[in-house]
């Protein structure tokens, strides 16, 4: 198998002078208004409440979460953990980008600015989730941070597709057409069920998983160098599709496959492995295929009876 090592950041290139550390928290009024808006749109929905709306805000939340969200833009997009046709990405970033929390450019250079500053010694409060609950969610859902002296980005073809170029400028456009079909299906409780609460509690349980994943929970690898640790948030691997087990991601961030030992539930990686005996997925990365072994320190082995694969393999 042809693999080669996806674990770099992709998009970023660091510069001579390039710098995690001095920089300032800026308020983002495109991303704050936009957030605050489908909060209020969230608060509402309760008094528009039925059980019809209620069960498309779960489908459409869990159903774009995985195709969208974890699957298309995580670990196709951002880290290419797997090889598809342009066509199955493009449908899979469409969802991720109706997921609603910007377009594919933002996502990619947000992720992969804090990838990379994880991985230094140190680096800003704002990129290490550092700060008090409260002021690290309104930082996150309603400011940037602007570097002193920042790394570039070279988004390669995605930056260069079309496709992609307009989702960018219309991300939230992309809200129309589906707010249009809910309500002319539902009215107001499915407009607003199925478009602000799902919208919201995807930004706001995006920000709350990252937070908690880099300040408490279980471990089982140190990244040697890195000033930020990962941890596990076990009770969200079902909600977040497997992307919950972030310590197993910050040691493996290039595999397909998060949810690395028994009873960790990776429903993304099961997604990729259904379309990959429809053969529109191949060349899946997996931590075996991996060169980390000087990156990874063990902390927490779990016993050998308790592991998917053999610690061994993750090994090489």
């Amino acid at each position: 198998m042809d693999i080669t090592d996806r674990c770099s950041v992709n998009s970023l290139r660091a510069l001579s002078d390039s710098s995690p550390m001095d920089g300032t928290v800026r308020w983002d009024p495109v991303h704050s208004l936009w957030n605050g808006t489908m909060l209020v749109g969230a608060l509402l929905a309760p008094f528009h409440f039925s059980l019809g709306a209620f069960a498309i805000f779960l489908l459409m939340t869990g159903g774009s979460l995985l195709l969208g969200h974890s699957v298309g833009f995580h670990r196709r997009l951002i880290h290419r953990s797997f090889d598809c046709p342009l066509w199955l990405e493009r449908c899979l970033v469409w969802v991720g980008t109706c997921v609603g929390m910007s377009g594919p450019f933002w996502m990619i250079r947000t992720h992969d600015l804090r990838d990379w500053a994880q991985r230094q010694k140190d680096c800003h409060d704002y990129l290490a989730h550092r700060r008090p609950m409260l002021i690290d969610a309104w930082w996150q859902m309603h400011c940037r941070l602007v570097l002193d002296h920042p790394p570039a980005f070279d988004l390669g073809a995605a930056g260069r597709d079309r496709f992609y170029r307009f989702l960018e400028v219309t991300w939230m456009a992309q809200q129309i057409p589906i707010a249009l079909l809910l309500f002319a299906v539902g009215g107001w409780s499915w407009l607003l069920w199925g478009v602000c609460a799902r919208i919201s509690i995807s930004v706001t349980g995006h920000w709350f998983i990252g937070h908690l994943a880099h300040r408490r929970g279980p471990q089982s690898w140190i990244v040697n160098g890195a000033g930020v640790q990962a941890h596990d948030v076990p009770w969200a691997a079902i909600p977040t599709m497997g992307e919950a087990w972030h310590n197993n991601h910050h040691a493996f961030p290039g595999s397909a496959r998060i949810g690395l030992y028994s009873g960790q539930s990776d429903w993304g990686y099961a997604v990729i492995q259904l379309l990959e005996r429809t053969g529109l997925v191949w060349n899946i990365a997996l931590p075996e295929h991996l060169a980390r072994a000087k990156a990874l320190t063990r902390v927490a082995p779990p016993d050998e009876e308790d592991a998917s694969e053999p610690i061994s393999s993750f090994q090489r």
